[in-house]
């Protein structure tokens, strides 16, 4: 790759006249600004993001920390931020945390040495003090995605709300018993025992399997398989509704005539199963544009105070896994 020593040396002109044709100065001579451009144009010339940064110029760098790049759903939100970010100028740098928070810590240190212009987020817990109060130290803008922390720029799916949709699509397939695949006390499982309460689901027809716990698909599958009703079950995310499928399929449980199962994420897997899966698919591409929107809108106009607390909402996508 040519450096600006060489298109100097190259057109017979100073390295910091160079420097300034490069960077849009309108000082210099237009025949001598022609002669380097071309000579940039020719060896394409692409400039040095790193050497911008350390003299403290936009390196047109968004981090992206996601939680795990290779489930489907967040590989998806990663393609949706870069197209974005792309649009507004900029590239993308990367980083999986693998759900360690140690890890996160650790990604935001590299960061902030690359001197990105700005960082999009998913944490691995959202009521994490690293997010609630650790990023006041940050020299960087951020916004969070697909996570609500309070008092932090936010753009996310209602996960209530989605909880309650869930627990609609279910009851109108007609299913007796009910079970949420999750962790107990999210807004998800909240969302969704709140609404059979209003339908007059009795607590004793609803069943929660808590998915830390070692052989939770097992636990769950066996319990169907005991009941004589018919059980809906709603899971935290594609991945944990695939592990129950298959631990369904093992105790001899058809679904969707004995279980219906409703999944999270609308991975793209998910159509491709027998019985493919339903699942509830969020707005990816909407959700990506606002919070590259409003992390470019905070790293042009730092002094704004309002913090972004933007819920979106998720659609039901029905197939054969609800009957």
């Amino acid at each position: 790759m040519i450096t600006m020593s060489e298109i100097a040396r190259l057109t017979n002109v100073s390295q910091p006249t160079v420097s300034r044709v490069l960077n849009g100065n309108p000082s210099v001579n237009p025949e001598v600004r022609e002669r380097v451009l071309a000579c940039a144009r020719e060896h394409h010339y692409q400039p040095n993001a790193l050497a911008k940064s350390l003299q403290g110029q936009p390196t047109h760098l968004l981090g992206v920390l996601l939680t795990d790049i290779s489930n489907g759903f967040f590989a998806e939100l990663a393609k949706e931020i870069e197209m974005s970010a792309k649009q507004a100028g900029y590239s993308i740098l990367l980083w999986n945390s693998n759900y360690e928070p140690e890890r996160e810590r650790e990604c935001f240190d590299v960061l902030r040495r690359y001197r990105v212009d700005g960082v999009i987020a998913v944490p691995c817990r959202a009521d994490d003090e690293f997010w609630t109060r650790g990023t006041d130290a940050l020299d960087f803008p951020l916004v969070i995605a697909t996570l609500r922390v309070p008092g932090r720029d936010c753009v996310y799916v209602d996960h209530a709300m989605a909880g309650s949709q869930a627990a609609r699509c279910l009851i109108s397939r007609g299913y007796d018993a009910f079970a949420f695949a999750g962790t107990p006390g999210e807004d998800k499982q909240r969302g969704f025992l709140a609404e059979l309460s209003r339908n007059g689901i009795a607590p004793e027809r609803c069943f929660t399997a808590d998915v830390s716990r070692d052989g939770w698909a097992d636990v769950l599958a066996g319990r169907t398989a005991s009941r004589e009703e018919r059980t809906g079950i709603f899971t935290s995310n594609d991945l944990q509704a695939l592990e129950l499928l298959n631990r369904l399929h093992a105790h001899g449980v058809t679904v969707p005539q004995r279980a219906g199962v409703l999944g999270f994420d609308d991975i793209p897997v998910s159509r491709y199963l027998t019985p493919n899966l339903s699942s509830m698919r969020q707005p990816l591409r909407e959700m990506a544009a606002h919070a590259v929107g409003q992390l470019v809108c905070r790293i042009e106009t730092p002094d704004r105070a309002v913090p972004l607390d933007l819920p979106l909402y998720a659609s039901v996508i029905a197939r054969e896994s609800t009957g």
